[in-house]
């Protein structure tokens, strides 16, 4: 038997650590650990580095392509893909099929340092343009409230009243349909929360739910000037808050009279706990009927799908969207889903 070169041991060391991570990563959803929740957003860098020994091994003729090999094949059941190739949904409106479109519009100032452009009508424009039939807002602006913008939408709940805001990240629901009951989930020692409508809709009656998870808190001028382990452990509080406040949407999510739709900004993306936990048994519009990549956000210049729409099962999505335009951080995305035909 052929002994391995220096390289092939090396090559193999790295192999070992590599798949190791992928295969840890795919532990993560199932565990509340926040100090291992940094593993789920390195999962496209880990599946692509598995390949790239797969490939290695394979040009090599060495059964140790087994070992990448097995692991992505293992990763992909337990943590599913994140590109997704559906045909594109065309045709005239179906019966019952109502449009979704989820939005962190960073209260609509603008990206970076803009806060004195015209993003806030462009994103006005833009919303009129696309014309869905539910909006839901993260970072909300809430001088719009009581504008003339958004007069299409005579249904409304914002979870802030003119006054003081003690710095709340503020949530917004719009609607053309009539909304029933409306409500806050308080998020304990942080400025983010979440809120529900019960949207009538024909004969059925649904609850969207619209998410603002706690922010990372990171910006990449400011990471090589602070210490790694004080960045580190902001980095795993952050965390530890956002399994806490996806347990809380969990709960009250269960005990909904009603069928659930949820919208918002995890801050965290499709690998996660967070989003293992509040997806539960529901369809992610993306995986249905998305194309690509699906990212919504560039984070350190890498980019990753944060924002999303899940929707009950017993919903048809027929459609998901996209939006590659810079009137925010990050970037919309819109669905169609069947909800019912009844009258």
């Amino acid at each position: 038997m052929k002994k391995r070169s220096f390289f092939q041991k090396f090559m193999f060391f790295l192999n070992l650590v590599f798949s190791f991570f992928l295969l840890l990563a795919c532990i993560v959803p199932y565990t509340s650990s926040a100090s291992l929740a940094f593993i789920s957003l390195a999962v496209p860098v880990l599946v692509f580095i598995n390949i790239s020994f797969f490939l290695f091994w394979l040009a090599q003729k060495k059964f140790l392509m087994l070992l990448p090999l097995s692991i992505l094949v293992y990763g992909y059941f337990s943590l599913g893909t994140f590109i997704s190739f559906n045909g594109i949904k065309a045709g005239e409106k179906q019966d019952g099929e109502i449009s979704i479109m989820s939005f962190n519009s960073l209260g609509f100032r603008g990206k970076e340092d803009e806060w004195k452009s015209t993003a806030g009508d462009t994103i006005v424009n833009f919303i009129q343009k696309e014309n869905p039939d539910v909006i839901c807002f993260q970072e909300f602006d809430y001088r719009k409230i009581r504008s003339h913008y958004f007069e299409e939408y005579p249904y409304k709940y914002v979870d802030y009243e003119f006054g003081t805001d003690r710095g709340r990240v503020i949530q917004a629901i719009y609607s053309k349909y009539r909304i029933i009951e409306k409500g806050i989930i308080e998020f304990p020692n942080s400025s983010n929360s979440a809120v529900f409508a019960d949207v009538v809709i024909k004969s059925d009656t649904v609850r969207f739910y619209n998410l603002h998870l706690e922010s990372l808190k990171i910006r990449p001028s400011s990471i090589k000037s602070e210490r790694s382990d004080l960045l580190f452990g902001r980095l795993r509080e952050s965390f530890a808050k956002q399994q806490e406040q996806s347990e809380i949407v969990n709960q009250h999510m269960n005990k909904s009279p009603y069928k659930n739709i949820v919208c918002g900004d995890f801050n965290n993306n499709q690998f996660s706990s967070v989003y293992f936990n509040i997806r539960g048994a529901m369809n992610d519009s993306f995986l249905e009927k998305g194309n690509g990549y699906g990212q919504t956000i560039n984070f350190w210049r890498f980019p990753l799908r944060i924002d999303f729409i899940l929707v009950d099962p017993s919903f048809e999505v027929l459609s998901h969207k996209n939006y590659n335009i810079e009137l925010s951080d990050h970037e919309p995305i819109m669905a169609s889903i069947k909800v019912g035909t009844d009258e």
